[in-house]
């Protein structure tokens, strides 16, 4: 599923593509993409895209005369460019540009969604309103961190996918931020020491900025679209020895999603252990 990094990248290729370029024709099909907006108002975002930007896991599309899109890629959602005249299997919206080359989102399972709204109302759009702060657009320190989420009674680990709170993080790369700052992910936030706070920071920033790095190209690779190995420290690596100790990694199932840990890495009780910087992503 997308989370801010893979939802960043598509930021900045869509910037690149509609960059010095228009849009002659949007498109769209009659799918559940479009739920609960008008889409035949897509068909309006036509001309120069004027400002893209991103808050958490959603994208904002400003056109010239005021027009708007709000967009969220769902869980196989991508935006992919293609040559005029492709046929782009599940391509559920399109923007046709004057250079020849064709926008889609791609959108097998139909998770994504697509609202055109006014551009001064994209920020006040019940979605985008209530999300927390995003640790790219908004910066994070220890101390933001912990305002954000230190009173929650919940488990760390799901206190940080709470999207009012902190937005852009998902299962991905909670379970890897905790993993590199030493934190199990059962804990209590209000066990955390001021050390912690930091370590989980800076192991926060450490992660998108990874994934950033690896993402470079015209198009994200989902997890489930992979063919080489699992590229990620704990995630998806139940069973399996950890990366940076060799102890068997654990799985277990936490707020209705599976998070993976390391016991001897993210000890239980909370003992604040010296941070190595794990090996690089393969």
């Amino acid at each position: 599923m997308p989370e801010l990094p893979e939802v960043e990248i598509a930021r900045r290729n869509l910037a690149r593509w509609f960059q010095d370029h228009r849009v002659l024709r949007a498109e769209a099909d009659a799918t559940r993409v479009f739920r609960g907006a008008r889409r035949a108002k897509f068909s309006e975002l036509t001309g120069r895209v004027e400002a893209l930007d991103r808050k958490g896991k959603y994208l904002l599309l400003t056109f010239e005369g005021g027009r708007g899109l709000l967009a969220h890629l769902g869980m196989t959602g991508k935006f992919v460019r293609r040559p005029e005249g492709h046929v782009e299997p599940y391509s559920r919206a399109r923007f046709h540009l004057d250079d020849g080359f064709v926008i889609h989102l791609r959108d097998p399972r139909l998770f994504g969604r697509m609202e055109p709204a006014p551009a001064e109302r994209l920020r006040q759009l019940e979605a985008v309103k209530l999300l927390g702060r995003d640790p790219l657009v908004d910066g994070l320190t220890a101390e933001q961190l912990k305002e954000e989420v230190g009173s929650s009674r919940q488990d760390i680990k799901v206190a940080l996918m709470d999207q009012e709170r902190i937005a852009g993080l998902g299962n991905i790369y909670a379970a890897e931020a905790l993993f590199r700052a030493g934190i199990h992910p059962a804990r209590k936030p209000s066990t955390l020491k001021p050390a912690e706070w930091e370590a989980l920071t800076q192991a926060i920033h450490e992660t998108f900025a990874t994934a950033l790095a690896e993402e470079q190209g015209e198009e994200p690779i989902y997890l489930e679209e992979r063919t080489s190995e699992n590229p990620f420290l704990v995630y998806g690596r139940a069973g399996g020895p950890c990366s940076k100790c060799g102890a068997r990694v654990e799985s277990f199932p936490q707020g209705g999603r599976t998070t993976h840990s390391c016991p001897k890495c993210q000890p239980k009780g909370g003992r604040v252990r010296k941070r190595s910087t794990p090996p690089p992503r393969r």
